[in-house]
């Protein structure tokens, strides 16, 4: 095994999760992706990009997800230089990606990291961070309260509505 061979996975399931929480979503034909800019003092981590895949039980017995983590693993290793940001990806393939053409995977792999490439070029200013660039929307959220600290008032329903059956 070469030198470095891990240095562009993402490994850690605390990485998976922030990516899922706090990056974008976007859909490509055969897969579906996260991707989120590393904050500053995270960019240590890796000097590139980290590339996770997720390949979940309903697509198949261990050995069709094993073959398509195998055909992804090798296509991200050919389109990887095209992704030179210092930013965390998920991906999450579609069931047609089994019986896809290799090339045809490797295109669309390398149009979506030209494509995130350009997302980071453009939000990533001097001086700021992945967190001050996210949108609102994908802002993590605040602890979770348990009901016993929240107030009498945010556990009634207002009037005229039925408690869910």
């Amino acid at each position: 095994m070469p030198t470095g061979h891990f240095s562009h996975r993402l490994a850690k399931h605390a990485d998976y999760q922030q990516v899922y929480r706090a990056g974008r979503k976007q859909f490509g034909k055969q897969m579906m992706y996260f991707y989120l800019l590393r904050p500053g003092n995270r960019r240590q981590d890796a000097l590139g990009p980290r590339i996770g895949l997720t390949v979940p039980k309903a697509l198949g017995k261990a050995v069709d997800r094993n073959r398509i983590k195998r055909r992804m693993r090798a296509a991200v290793r050919s389109a990887l230089p095209r992704l030179t940001a210092p930013v965390d990806v998920v991906l999450h393939p579609r069931r047609s990606v089994i019986d896809l053409e290799f090339a045809q995977l490797q295109r669309e792999l390398a149009t979506l990291f030209g494509s995130i490439q350009a997302a980071c070029e453009r939000n990533e200013r001097p001086g700021e961070t992945a967190s001050s660039v996210a949108s609102p929307r994908y802002a993590p959220r605040g602890p979770r309260q348990d009901s016993s600290q929240r107030s009498p008032q945010a556990r009634t329903r207002p009037p005229g509505q039925n408690p869910r059956p």
